[in-house]
């Protein structure tokens, strides 16, 4: 069973910065894919970034030259860098990873924002 773990949320005031991490039980160069997701209260889950095994890129609009998705294949780690934060970021954010058609859910990070 494939996990990934989350971590790295928390509160940060408005332009602040977070560095989430997304920790994978198996070797993350089996992905095809990882990506982050966030979801709002009250909203769906959106697409923030994803990044290839290529390690090609990329990014929602609302976080573009934001936010950087980066992964660490010796650590089997994936990262989402997120700087000058605004108070509308607010969510949990998972990671997902693709590996042969089947995408796999961490259990989420909440990450706040204050204004």
């Amino acid at each position: 069973q494939v996990q990934l773990v989350e971590s790295g949320g928390g509160l940060v005031q408005t332009g602040g910065s977070l560095r989430l991490s997304c920790a994978a039980s198996r070797s993350i160069s089996s992905f095809n894919v990882m990506h982050w997701y966030r979801q709002a209260p009250g909203k769906e889950r959106e697409l923030v970034a994803g990044i290839t095994s290529g390690g090609s890129t990329n990014y929602a609009d609302s976080v573009k030259g934001r936010f950087t998705i980066s992964r660490d294949n010796a650590k089997n780690t994936v990262y989402l860098q997120m700087n000058s934060l605004k108070p509308e970021d607010t969510a949990v954010y998972y990671c997902r990873g693709v590996a042969s058609l089947r995408g796999y859910w961490g259990q989420g990070t909440q990450v706040t924002v204050s204004s």
